[in-house]
C-alpha cells in the first residue's frame, strides 16, 4: 500500500472516529426542551359545515297577462313593502276588454229581466187556462236560459277586472328587488322563465347545510329526538366565505328526517337574523357549531413532526427521547391537536420544536412543566 493510500486511509478513519464521536456526544447532552404531561381535558371545539346562504323568503315575480311594460317603477337593489306598486304592464287592451264584458252585463240583464215579465205574464195566462203548460214551460226555460247568460258574462267582467288588475304588478312581500332583465317598452308574458325580478325577503336569512349519518346518530343518542335535540341545541355561528364572522348567531330550526341516498346526508336549517341586510341571498359561508368533548388528550401542534404522511411526537422515556407514532384530529384555533391514539394518561413528551429532536436525545425530567 502507498503511503497516500495509507493517509488517506488514516483521515478517512479519523473522520469517521470524529463523527462517530459527535453523534455519540448529542445523544449524551440533557437538552432544553419545554415539556408536558398528558392529562385528558375538556375543550369545547367548533365545528364548521359548508352552508349556503338563502333569503327567508325569494319570490319570482311573474305577470299573469301579458302586454308590453309600460312603467318599471323600482331599481335594482331598492328595499321594497308588500303591496308597493313595481310595474305597470299596458292596460289599455284590458281597459277595453272590461268595457266589453260590463256591456254585456248590462244586456244579459236586460234579457233576464224580459224574459221574467214573459214567465210572469205566461204563468197568470195559464192559471186561467188560457195558454198550455207547453207555453208556461217554454217561457221558464226562457228565463232559465237568460239568467245562466248574465251569470256567464258577470264571470266574464269578473276575468275582464282581474286581468286589468294584474297590468299593475305589486310587491307580494317585503324585500329587496333583484335583477331586472327587463326594461319600459319590452313585451313580457306569463311564459317568461326567468320572471320580472326577484323579491328577496332578507329580515331573515335561512343557511342550509349538511352532516352525515354518524353526526345525526350522535345527536339522537344525546337527545331522546330530533325535535328534543333542536330545542336543545346551542345557538351557531355563520363564518362568511372572507373568512369574517358574522356578528349575530343563529338558531337550528329544522333537521331533515331524510338520508339523502346519493351523498348519504341529512340536512339542516339555521335561521339568522339580517335586519342590517348584511348577508346576501344566494351567498355561501360555513356554519360553525359549538361542541364539547370530554376527557380527551389536546397537544400542541409544534408537539408533532411528519413522515411519509404519519404524525410522530417525542415521548421521553428514562431521560430520552423516543419517536412515537400518533392520530390527530386537527382543532380550529390551528394551534393544537386532538390526539385519539399513541398517548396514554401520564406520558410525559416534549411539546415545541419536535422537528428539530433526534432520536435518542438526552432529556432532563426536571424540565416537565404542568
Amino acid at each position: 500500500m502507498t503511503i497516500k493510500k495509507i493517509m488517506y486511509v488514516l483521515s478517512l478513519g479519523g473522520i469517521m472516529i470524529a463523527t462517530s464521536c459527535h453523534k455519540e456526544n448529542n445523544h449524551q447532552v440533557n437538552a432544553d426542551y419545554k415539556l408536558m404531561e398528558i392529562k385528558p381535558s375538556d375543550v369545547k371545539l367548533d365545528n364548521p359545515y359548508s352552508a349556503a346562504i338563502r333569503g327567508k323568503q325569494d319570490i319570482k315575480i311573474i305577470p299573469r297577462v301579458d302586454g308590453h311594460l309600460m312603467d318599471v317603477l323600482v331599481v335594482e337593489g331598492a328595499v321594497v313593502k308588500k303591496g308597493q306598486t313595481l310595474f305597470i304592464i299596458d292596460q289599455v287592451p284590458y281597459q277595453a276588454a272590461l268595457q266589453s264584458a260590463k256591456a254585456q252585463v248590462a244586456l244579459a240583464k236586460a234579457q233576464v229581466s224580459t224574459a221574467q215579465l214573459n214567465y210572469e205574464s205566461k204563468k197568470v195566462l195559464f192559471d186561467k187556462n188560457i195558454v198550455s203548460d207547453f207555453d208556461l214551460q217554454t217561457s221558464q226555460n226562457a228565463l232559465t236560459t237568460a239568467q245562466a247568460q248574465l251569470q256567464a258574462a258577470e264571470a266574464q267582467a269578473l276575468a275582464a277586472g282581474n286581468n286589468l288588475s294584474y297590468t299593475v304588478i305589486k310587491s307580494p312581500s317585503d324585500g329587496v328587488v333583484g335583477k331586472l332583465p327587463y326594461r319600459k317598452g319590452d313585451y313580457v308574458s306569463p311564459g317568461i322563465q326567468d320572471g320580472l325580478t326577484v323579491v328577496a325577503d332578507n329580515s331573515e336569512m335561512y343557511v342550509y347545510f349538511s352532516m352525515t349519518e354518524n353526526q345525526v346518530l350522535d345527536l339522537l343518542n344525546k337527545y331522546k329526538s330530533l325535535d328534543e335535540a333542536i330545542n336543545d341545541l346551542p345557538e351557531v355561528e355563520l363564518q362568511l366565505s372572507n373568512q369574517s364572522r358574522y356578528e349575530q348567531k343563529g338558531k337550528i330550526e329544522s333537521i331533515s328526517g331524510i338520508i339523502e341516498q346519493t351523498t348519504g346526508a341529512v340536512s339542516l336549517r339555521a335561521v339568522f337574523p339580517n335586519q342590517d341586510r348584511k348577508l346576501l341571498s344566494g351567498g355561501t359561508g360555513s356554519v360553525i357549531m359549538p361542541y364539547e368533548r370530554n376527557g380527551i388528550f389536546v397537544i400542541p401542534q409544534g408537539a408533532t413532526f411528519e413522515i411519509q404522511d404519519k404524525v410522530y411526537v417525542y415521548k421521553v422515556v428514562n431521560g430520552e427521547a423516543k419517536s412515537a407514532i400518533v392520530q390527530v384530529d386537527k382543532i380550529n384555533n390551528g394551534k393544537d391537536y386532538i390526539v385519539s391514539q399513541g398517548l396514554s394518561k401520564g406520558d410525559i413528551i416534549i411539546a415545541e420544536g419536535a422537528g428539530l429532536v433526534q432520536e435518542g436525545t438526552k432529556v432532563a425530567n426536571s424540565l416537565v412543566k404542568e
